[in-house]
């Protein structure tokens, strides 16, 4: 388990990181999302030892990063957005150097790497030299080394920036297959990739913690009043006429559209889904609605609405 307490990061008169709490449980893959600059590398750095908090803690299990480093870091296996990687050595020879940094035991590393290489799929490839290889290849040497010694959480910080799509798919792939024994954390501004393969979403706008939850229980907590919209070849007067009839609508908003077709925004109480109402009054009048939908924030949304200036903090439980 890793828990942030009070995280505070500053560059002079520049605070990177804002007071910021989370925990972090074992079993899950965690995204932590933001905008560029936000704090998500800084705040990754701090958790794992390459950089001193201005104020606050960062324990894992039980043990303080910086007061208790090699305890700490016994736990955690991080892949920075720069790969740590020695360019002229070969894949195998680079992996064993790092397993060695790692302090694995000698009489296990060989097994170890080879184990490591083929879950990453880098096997085949562990003659040859870094530098020759693709940017997908060099960032799986790059997972390959954070994984080394097995540690309990692994961290990665926008693991598939400059990849291609194939790529990306691959790296994503890994990912899960590293989420059956290890709880991963994974930093990304693309929203896509953290909705594809996290369970749970940390959100930081300006180095705060602005909500933090399972992309579910995110979209269903920011869904508010959620409108209904509809579309009916009745007249907006007699339209207006039906959904006057149906108690629970607060307002009705006509958009322009196609001739002969009226389209109706509808809004409610909160969390008031009125939608068989208002199907049942327009079969009473015997006409036909040709669509109708409720609309639901999507994560993107949620994203830009907490992550634009002034956005409200709105942290969940963890």
């Amino acid at each position: 388990m890793i828990e942030v307490n009070g995280l505070v990061k500053k560059y002079g008169s520049h605070t990177a990181v804002d007071h910021l709490n989370f925990r972090i449980e074992k079993g899950h893959i965690y995204g932590l999302l933001g905008p560029n600059g936000a704090g998500k590398s800084t705040t990754m750095n701090i958790m794992t030892g390459y950089l001193g908090a201005t104020e606050g803690e960062v324990l894992i299990n039980g043990h303080d990063i910086l007061k208790e480093s090699e305890l700490a870091k016994k736990s955690v296996g991080y892949l920075p957005e720069m790969p740590p990687l020695y360019m002229d050595m070969k894949v195998q020879e680079y992996l064993m150097f790092a397993a060695e940094l790692k302090k694995v035991k000698k009489a296990d590393r060989k097994a170890e790497v080879k184990k490591i290489m083929k879950m990453v799929r880098i096997y085949d490839v562990r003659e040859r030299l870094i530098k020759n290889l693709s940017k997908g290849y060099r960032q799986r040497v790059g997972l390959a080394q954070a994984v080394l010694g097995f540690p309990e959480t692994i961290i990665l910080d926008e693991p598939t920036v400059g990849l291609d799509p194939k790529q990306i798919i691959e790296i994503r792939e890994l990912i899960r297959e590293l989420a059956k024994d290890h709880t991963v954390i994974l930093s990304s501004h693309i929203l896509a990739e953290i909705r594809e393969v996290c369970d749970y979403i940390i959100i930081i706008s300006q180095g705060k913690l602005v909500a933090s939850d399972t992309p579910e229980n995110l979209e269903k907590k920011f869904s508010g009043n959620a409108p209904t919209e509809i579309e009916t070849r009745l007249l907006p007067e007699k339209t207006e006429e039906i959904l006057s009839r149906i108690p629970g609508i607060q307002k009705v908003s006509y958009l322009s559209s196609d001739p002969g077709i009226t389209r109706a925004v509808i809004e409610t109480k909160e969390d008031v889904d009125i939608r068989e109402e208002i199907f049942r009054a327009f079969a009473r009048e015997d006409s036909a609605l040709i669509s109708m939908y409720r609309k639901q924030n999507t994560l993107e949304d949620i994203f830009l609405q907490l992550t634009q200036e002034g956005g409200r903090p709105h942290a969940g439980n963890l």
